[in-house]
């Protein structure tokens, strides 16, 4: 029966997995560019233009359907490992390092994390270097399933739960979840759940009131919550190196508007 469902999640991750109509492009950086802003462990954010990213958009009522860890050279000098990293868990190949350049011709964001010190960026890159090589589990088709329809009829409020579907496992569910466990084996911050109590009260009787933050499990996160997160900042490659709205070359329209 596993040889039977690993079959059918192949055929699943293939057709879920293939380009699907025309990619419009308003925020794609060149690979050099990205790589001259990027930083480890920051996250790179993706809009693919695949049958699965579709549904991951909709799901997440976002622009981004993937989301990447850049570990620069990180990897280098182990077999067949390329510069300028980025570590991902794909549909069909599992987690995986790839180089930058895969993503050249894609619209991009990066979301880098405020205040990480250099030895939690270091345990965040590790925690996902060591996560190369999980397998996705293609005889588990319900994880596969839930992306068939490109705008399944889910209420708002279940479109977060329905990308939680399945074992938990991050290789198994969508690529954020790997990236969100990473942060969290150092207790940095994505979104919190933020709940205030009552926990004293004062000379005056009044209730001293205290926030106790909730870490939310990592298979509820999505791409777009790096996008939302107060805790990380948006990086933007021409903004970096200098922007100046003087020196754009604009085309010269002649005739009258039609």
């Amino acid at each position: 029966m596993n040889r039977v469902s690993r079959a059918i999640g192949r055929l699943l991750a293939n057709y879920l997995n293939q380009p699907v109509g025309r990619y419009q492009h308003f925020a794609v950086t060149d690979p050099a560019r990205l790589q001259a802003c990027l930083r480890p462990g920051d996250v790179l954010l993706v809009e693919g233009n695949h049958r699965i990213s579709t549904a991951i958009k909709y799901l997440t009522q976002s622009t981004w359907s993937h989301a990447a860890l850049y570990i620069g050279d990180a990897m280098a000098g182990q077999h067949q490992a390329p510069t300028a990293a980025l570590i991902e868990a794909d549909l069909q190949h599992g987690v995986v390092a790839v180089p930058l350049d895969k993503y050249g011709g894609f619209n991009t964001r990066i979301c880098r994390p405020v205040g990480l010190s250099d030895p939690d960026r270091d345990t965040v890159v590790n925690f996902m270097i060591q996560s190369v090589g999980k397998a996705y589990d293609l005889k588990n088709i319900v994880d596969l399933a839930r992306y068939l329809l490109p705008q399944p009829p889910v209420p708002t409020r279940w479109r977060r739960r329905m990308l939680a579907l399945g074992s938990g496992d991050p290789t198994r569910a969508v690529c954020s979840t790997l990236i969100a466990q990473a942060f969290q084996t150092v207790r940095f911050p994505i979104l919190l759940d933020i709940k205030t109590i009552a926990s004293s009260i004062n000379a005056q009787g009044e209730k001293i009131l205290q926030e106790i933050l909730h870490i939310r499990h990592h298979s509820l996160y999505t791409p777009r919550d790096f996008d939302l997160s107060p805790y990380f900042k948006i990086i933007k490659p021409t903004i970096e190196n200098g922007f100046d709205y003087k020196k754009l070359i604009w085309e010269e329209k002649t005739g009258a508007p039609v």
